[in-house]
């Protein structure tokens, strides 16, 4: 499955367009045949930047294949969230904090992406004896690293209670209700 890496005037590439047909099968426009939710997986995995488009109304279904894709993985055996995990976060639906929080999840898995990067680039170079010795919590690169990640993380919470604060006045003050 390789695709032609059409170009748009932008120089950027072009967004592939994958369409969702009523039968549930997927349509790779880029490559003009069916693809499976496997491949579609391999498409994020790979960085490939793709829409998935309702075949006959053009909705844009990307999101709801994402999740599908999520809750097969959940299922497949080695899940990443336990069900307190979820439990957790579908309370926060319809809650004030919903934004705040999908924000925030965002920013942390977005900080913890760049972590595994740099890892990864320091890797390159080390011996599994010397990697077993660089995981470890006492070695001042992962310290620093985890410890970067975990400042990050609380500024980001402090910022998402700050906004959360400050709307909250903005609205007592709508009702003229001054703290």
């Amino acid at each position: 499955m390789h695709s032609k890496k059409a170009t748009a005037a932008s120089g950027k590439p072009a967004l592939r367009v994958i369409k969702k047909y009523p039968n549930r099968r997927l349509y790779d426009t880029d490559t003009s045949t069916y693809i499976t939710l496997s491949e579609v997986k391999q498409l994020v995995m790979d960085h490939e930047p793709f829409v998935v488009r309702d075949a006959k109304s053009n909705e844009d279904l990307t999101r709801s294949i994402l999740l599908q894709i999520i809750l097969e993985e959940e299922a497949g055996g080695a899940p990443m969230f336990s069900e307190a995990a979820l439990a957790n976060l579908i309370r926060f639906y319809g809650h004030a904090a919903q934004g705040f929080m999908g924000t925030y999840l965002e920013k942390n898995v977005q900080a913890f992406t760049d972590i595994q990067a740099k890892l990864a680039e320091q890797s390159k170079t080390l011996t599994p004896e010397m990697w077993a010795q660089f995981m470890n919590m006492q070695n001042p690169l992962m310290q620093g690293m985890m410890g970067n990640y975990v400042e990050q993380s609380k500024h980001m919470f402090d910022q998402m209670q700050e906004q959360m604060a400050k709307q909250t006045e903005q609205m007592l003050g709508a009702f003229g209700i001054k703290r």
